[in-house]
């Protein structure tokens, strides 16, 4: 089984090649660079096998998709179509989604929730809580019965430092980074410690509301971009898997065959 596994984001596409079920790579490009999407694609492609009966050489390999940027799944089809002439299955759509969800509407959550949650719980088998550290933060949560009941949602670094740019008269656009000091000395390192810090301190305060809710502390895995700049002072968390949500995405399909068998 050869899966193309691809996330796409609001400001990032996530493109994940699995092989025989093995992790072959991970390639991220920027979502709205056609061109790079393009590039990490056919180089995916080529590495899938031809199908051994094929006289046109079709080759051996599905692509799934899951996408929280409609307009940039549309581009995606079209490219998939005209450069490939394949088609992409696309998770609560074509693919079902691989967890029950205990919330208000479960056709409006993101299906990058859904399915990072759900290959969370299934290394975990019991209550977890996945944090995304992408362009917005979620916070979600999954009981011990492996059913999604929901989370919190804040903006991401670029959000948060772009906003403070735009709404003040004078304080500048900030990259976070890790701190070497919990205090800044200048506008610029305030900014980053307070960015940083409130995202360290809004995981912790979140989880702890959660651990009470359930009755018990939940495993705890951080993904996303921006878990790398933040993990190293999160003792209280579990995992640091960067790429959660394609992971989601070939449990989401292994799911989805073993129904239709």
């Amino acid at each position: 089984m050869n899966i193309i596994a691809v996330d796409i984001g609001n400001t990032n596409l996530h493109m994940g090649l699995f092989m025989h079920d093995e992790q072959v790579s991970i390639d991220s490009v920027p979502g709205k660079d056609t061109a790079k999407v393009r590039a990490a694609l056919s180089a995916a492609w080529d590495q899938c096998p031809p199908v051994a009966s094929s006289a046109e050489g079709k080759r051996d390999g599905v692509i799934v998709v899951s996408s929280v940027h409609p307009e940039r799944t549309d581009t995606f089809r079209r490219l998939v179509r005209d450069a490939l002439d394949e088609r992409i299955y696309l998770i609560g759509e074509d693919i079902e989604l691989p967890i029950a969800a205990w919330v208000d509407a479960p056709n409006t959550i993101g299906t990058d929730r859904l399915i990072a949650a759900a290959a969370a719980y299934a290394v975990a088998e019991n209550a977890v809580v996945v944090a995304d550290f992408g362009t917005a933060v979620t916070i979600d949560m999954v009981d011990a019965q492996g059913v999604f009941q929901g989370g919190v949602i804040f903006p991401g670094f670029d959000l948060a430092a772009q906003s403070l740019k735009d709404h003040t008269a004078k304080l500048p656009r900030v990259t976070v980074s890790r701190p070497s000091e919990p205090l800044g000395k200048n506008t610029q390192d305030a900014i980053n410690c307070g960015l940083y810090f409130s995202a360290v301190g809004a995981l912790q305060e979140v989880v702890r509301r959660f651990a009470e809710k359930l009755g018990t502390w939940p495993q705890t895995v951080i993904t996303g971009s921006g878990a790398q700049i933040i993990h190293q002072d999160c003792e209280f968390i579990d995992s640091y898997v960067p790429h959660m949500v394609i992971k989601g995405i070939v449990l989401a399909y292994k799911k989805h065959l073993e129904e239709q068998r």
